[in-house]
């Protein structure tokens, strides 16, 4: 460690003097900034026209992103894309979507919405929405593509996790071990069903299974609405939950093309009947991103918040190796 100069020392104590004093006053939200209102930036092309490039990237979930404060440093993905969306409705000019997904999913819930925005979007603008699959786009990340006109994988991409799961610890050995006993005072035999206490039975298996079912059975009638060349039969026998390269996705019809993020935008051109646009995306005035591989840059002061989120019992559309 390095050592403190007699410098350094001095001027640490001084500063601390003059906070005991009230002398000096710090503004937290100078140092740790919220969120600030979306701006236009354009990146690349040309024209009057303009096509919109969106990421979708990490984790998919209502939650806010924040600091070891506690003060949100970023908006969670739902509430940014219909943040986004909301902007685009309001200029005539946008003429293509152009959604850059990199994730591996997230819960279920988070996933729909943020499917049913863009189809509400697409509905209203009738404009082209053209995907562009990244590093990864499986699970809810493939069920948030199937709202596209057109979905481009890049030629390294993993896709599919078509599927379904819900983690639940069970921590009873361990609490025996230690002498620790768990006492809970329920209304129902079923109230703690996803108790990490307790091992659960056939029956509350059986309720957890058929709740997965059903949000298995939605998956597949989105993917079926949205890919009418693939029929139900074989999405069923591929649906199982395992991955696929982007190769793999076009043969079994999952996707309709390998390409760049490039040909991606000269798609959405051509799906939009123009030569010429703009490049643009929504940003915070505390971001920077000056070309099309640019993403949204995360605080240094966030706490990884995922690991909590997969100790309490949720169902996801979420590709969870590990």
């Amino acid at each position: 460690m390095r050592k403190l100069t007699t410098v350094s020392i001095v001027f640490l104590c001084s500063l601390w003097m003059m906070l005991l004093s009230g002398c000096v006053f710090v503004n937290v939200h100078s140092i740790f900034p919220s969120p600030s209102r979306l701006e236009e930036k354009t990146i690349g092309g040309e024209g009057k026209e303009k096509i919109l490039l969106m990421d979708i990237s990490g984790t998919i979930s209502d939650k806010d992103e924040t600091n070891a404060l506690g003060m949100v440093t970023q908006m969670n993905p739902v509430a940014r894309v219909r943040e986004e969306l909301d902007m685009a409705l309001k200029d005539e000019k946008i003429k293509a979507l152009l959604l850059k997904i990199n994730s591996p999913g997230g819960t279920v819930t988070a996933s729909d919405i943020i499917f049913h925005e863009l189809k509400t979007f697409k509905e209203k603008k009738n404009i082209p929405i053209i995907v562009s699959m990244m590093d990864l786009a499986a699970s809810g990340g493939y069920y948030i593509a199937m709202a596209a006109d057109k979905i481009i994988a890049h030629p390294t991409t993993i896709t599919g996790s078509i599927g379904v799961i819900m983690i639940k610890f069970n921590i009873q050995g361990l609490m025996k071990k230690i002498g620790i006993q768990e006492v809970s005072i329920k209304s129902g035999a079923k109230k703690d069903i996803l108790s990490i206490f307790k091992q659960l039975s056939e029956e509350e298996q059986t309720i957890l299974q058929n709740i997965i079912d059903e949000f298995y059975d939605r998956f597949i009638e989105i993917i079926a609405d949205a890919r009418p060349a693939l029929s139900r039969e074989k999405l069923k026998k591929i649906a199982d939950g395992r991955i696929y390269t982007a190769r793999q996705a076009l043969e079994l019809k999952l996707i309709d093309g390998i390409g760049y993020l490039d040909e991606c935008i000269e798609l959405a051109k051509k799906e939009a009947g123009i030569k010429q646009a703009k490049i643009i995306l929504y940003q915070r005035p505390s971001q920077y991103r000056n070309n099309i591989y640019g993403k949204i840059p995360k605080s240094g002061y966030l706490t990884d918040s995922n690991f909590f989120e997969g100790l309490s019992p949720q169902f996801y559309y979420l590709w969870k190796p590990l």
